[in-house]
């Protein structure tokens, strides 16, 4: 039978250390459960994990699957549903690996079926669920496997998948109901911004001529247009290249820890978008401690 290490917490918030024989992961988990402690973490005996690493390299080399090119990200909306059909072949009582079998068979080739791949290797080689998915921030941000991790610490993993299947679910719906309401005022603003610039380039110059034979003192917001055309005219190319500069700019910017929080501070000072976003970072944040203490993880 194998032998399980793991680490767990005791009543009043006590770290307790020690190993449990099992026949599987889950039955360990109960077992520790029905002495009153709380799992933090749990994995199987070294020589078991080399072991099951080695099977599991073997297995690939002799015919595993072969993953596909992909890059970028996986979309929201794939991931909704992912873990709305994980939550749900939790709830019938299949077992975790069996679960992340089938559906890495239904996946289409791309990010979640490699990352689904590596996690089921990764499983079977002894590690976590909340560890495998870990290994993909990719596929999975620090949110989801967190929230992974409380579930196998309270042994509620099945109440976790379904809140993270409704909280993906809600801010879906949110963000698309947002892009909704977006379409028009970008489809003006847009058709606003071609105008003035085909008036801009083409039209304004023809004028320029007219005033340059009359010979005449224009006023200052006519000369103003005049100059605002010529720059159209001689710098054109820099009008799509702005925009992707800023863009890439924010992107580097928000990698550097202290780019990031001047960012954030920015945004929390914007009138109506800070309030938002500071509400809502309150609201994931207490429906995450929630989640956490209903899984009869100690509030400490």
């Amino acid at each position: 039978m194998p032998t399980f290490q793991y680490e767990a917490m005791d009543h009043s918030g006590k770290e307790v250390k020690d190993t449990i024989d099992a026949a599987t992961q889950e039955e360990a988990q109960q077992l520790i459960r029905q002495k009153g402690f709380f799992v933090t973490k749990i994995s199987e005996r070294a020589a078991k994990v080399a072991a099951g690493k080695k099977k599991s390299a073997k297995s690939k080399g002799k015919g595993g699957k072969k993953k596909s090119f992909a890059i970028g990200k996986i979309s929201n909306k794939q991931l909704c549903l992912f873990t709305r059909q994980l939550s749900t072949l939790q709830d019938a009582g299949l077992p975790i690996l069996r679960s992340l079998k089938i559906l890495e068979n239904q996946c289409k080739p791309g990010v979640l079926k490699n990352a689904l791949i590596d996690v089921v290797d990764d499983i079977e080689g002894g590690s976590t669920l909340s560890e495998a998915f870990a290994k993909h921030p990719k596929a999975f941000d620090r949110l989801y496997c967190n929230m992974i991790k409380a579930g196998e610490a309270g042994g509620a993993l099945e109440a976790i998948l379904q809140r993270l299947a409704d909280f993906k679910e809600k801010a879906q719906t949110l963000k698309r109901r947002i892009k909704s309401a977006m379409v028009y005022p970008a489809v003006v603003i847009s058709v606003a911004v071609l105008i003035v610039g085909f008036i801009l380039y083409f039209i304004v110059p023809q004028f320029k001529n007219i005033f340059d034979d009359f010979g005449l003192t224009l006023p200052k917001m006519t000369l103003f247009l005049i100059k605002a055309s010529d720059i159209v005219k001689n710098y054109y190319y820099l009008g799509p290249l702005v925009p992707v500069c800023i863009w890439v700019f924010l992107k580097l910017l928000r990698r550097n820890r202290t780019g990031a929080y001047i960012l954030d501070r920015i945004i929390l000072i914007v009138p109506v978008m800070g309030q938002i976003a500071g509400k809502s970072t309150v609201a994931r944040t207490m429906r995450t401690l929630g989640t956490l203490i209903q899984a009869g993880v100690p509030i400490l």
